[in-house]
């Protein structure tokens, strides 16, 4: 049994409840669906939860999207797991991640990952001291290949990278 396996069995002993709104929220996305396809609903109440939660899921709260769904937990796990959109630890207030898919690699996205990694002083999946940014996993691709380089903070896009305009993004940031 993996240490995964074996937070998601004990988080079921440690139940919690959704957020009236997060419940809303979910009921909402529902009704965009037959009633028989809950885990239709799966991404986006992923992303409500996460949202709620200061841009983390926890296990408690993956069990309680299953409970919630009526889908089996590990169905969860494995969605949560999969997509890199979802975090499973705390990181911080702002989000960047970097393109590092073949076309924008070969306009330079190595180059604006390294400058980045240089100037915020952490690596790849580390978050800055102060709790300001995440940078998070290389990305394989985030559908933008004719203005690579590019990034995405906070779920906007930046395309045409250079490190002066990485650096004028970063600095924006609260």
């Amino acid at each position: 049994m993996t240490t995964a396996t074996v937070n998601m069995a004990t988080a079921k002993d440690e139940k919690i409840q959704l957020s009236d709104h997060a419940r809303e929220a979910i009921d909402e996305l529902l009704t965009h669906y037959p009633a028989e396809q809950k885990k239709s609903a799966l991404l986006g109440a992923l992303n409500i939860v996460q949202h709620e939660n200061k841009g983390f899921l926890t296990d408690e709260l993956m069990v309680a999207v299953a409970d919630y769904l009526g889908l089996a937990k590990i169905e969860v796990y494995e969605v949560a797991t999969f997509y890199s959109m979802y975090e499973l630890k705390p990181v911080a207030r702002n989000n960047v991640a970097i393109c590092t898919n073949i076309c924008c690699m070969l306009m330079g996205s190595q180059s604006i990952v390294d400058h980045v990694e240089k100037k915020l002083g952490i690596k790849v999946g580390e978050s800055t001291e102060d709790g300001r940014i995440y940078l998070k996993k290389e990305e394989e691709c985030l559908a933008a290949c004719a203005g690579g380089p590019m990034m995405q903070v906070n779920h906007v896009y930046y395309e045409n990278l250079t490190p002066e305009k990485v650096d004028e993004i970063l600095d924006s940031l609260e």
